[in-house]
């Protein structure tokens, strides 16, 4: 088995679609993730400032470079529309080797 913790999925949720498109374009633009896969209309519950809230959100499901993610939360926090932003990076245990070597390569990829 090939070893992948050198690639993670961020996790990030967005207000909409349109904010989330917007990131993605982004990241995958300046070669901070290989892809980005915006998920529309998931439902959030959470306590924020003492107060239960339940809103419709969008899940942006990133595939990164573990060494691309300081700069990759640099930009989703400049870019991102909450004030708190929920970004969770989860290292990959295995995957198939072609996609992993895939994401790799988007760093050095020609311009």
């Amino acid at each position: 088995m090939s070893s992948a913790n050198d690639i993670q999925i961020v996790y990030c949720t967005v207000p909409d679609a349109d904010s989330g498109q917007r990131i993605a374009v982004h990241l995958v633009e300046y070669r901070l993730a290989a892809c980005v896969n915006l998920i529309p209309e998931i439902k959030s519950v959470y306590r924020w400032k003492g107060e239960i809230c339940t809103d419709s959100e969008s899940l942006l499901m990133i595939k990164s470079r573990a060494a691309d993610y300081k700069d990759l939360e640099k930009a989703i926090r400049r870019l991102h529309p909450y004030e708190l932003p929920e970004i969770i990076a989860v290292p990959l245990s295995n995957g198939l080797p072609g996609y992993l070597d895939w994401v790799r390569s988007i760093k050095n990829e020609a311009q």
